[in-house]
């Protein structure tokens, strides 16, 4: 998480718990697709700890390997895998076209996001409480664009109606975070994405209950 190292391994530690909930919930492997979200954002949180750790650990080596780890997460895992995992679920066809656009899109925005990378590193800095992770790339309007849709329209594509609030309310958070944390933004958005995550357990729920009461 954005804000200590304990508040990030306590975020992991009650995304695996939610996480498995959802694996739990999960039935079909589409649904299995989808609940590896919360699981996911715990990985990625527990990875922010690490970097946190580094300063007062004074281990600059993982420091580096924590930042490109969690990057990956940022940068290159969500974009791609979002739109695909809703799509997994997605019984509407034409909403699966829509998704599958949005897949390409995220795709397009990683493979931009992942030469930005390769050719300057990621470096973290720990200011005003945060962390601030310096990715010129990622903010550069056409990778933004593409990012936003394929994470947040991707999840507003969903006909399930949990599905979609969590797109609404994780593209509410990333206005929100610009707004108020832009220096931060990276770390600040994902941290408000991790927790909006537990909607992918509510979202299964729901569909078992839909499930049960319409045999």
């Amino acid at each position: 998480m954005c804000f200590s190292a304990t508040a990030s391994f306590t975020a992991s530690v009650a995304l695996t718990g939610i996480g498995v909930l959802a694996l739990r919930a999960a039935h079909t492997p589409g649904e299995r697709m989808f609940a590896l979200i919360p699981l996911l954002f715990a990985a990625q949180q527990a990875t922010e700890g690490l970097v946190w750790m580094s300063y007062p650990w004074d281990a600059p080596t993982l420091r580096a390997w924590a930042t490109q780890v969690y990057s990956v997460f940022s940068h290159l895992v969500w974009p791609v895998f979002i739109p695909w995992a809703v799509r997994a679920l997605e019984p509407v066809p034409w909403r699966r076209h829509v998704l599958a656009l949005l897949g390409v899109a995220g795709f397009l925005s990683a493979l931009f996001l992942l030469f930005g990378m390769v050719a300057t590193p990621i470096e973290v800095v720990p200011t005003g409480g945060h962390l601030a992770y310096r990715s010129p790339h990622f903010f550069l309007p056409i990778s933004l664009t593409l990012y936003l849709a394929a994470t947040t329209v991707g999840l507003g594509m969903s006909s399930q109606p949990v599905i979609r609030w969590f797109g609404v309310l994780a593209l509410a958070s990333a206005g929100f975070t610009y707004l108020v944390y832009a220096r931060w933004f990276i770390s600040v958005w994902c941290f408000y994405a991790a927790l909006l995550s537990v909607m992918v357990y509510i979202g299964l729920a729901s569909r078992r209950t839909a499930a049960r009461h319409a045999t």
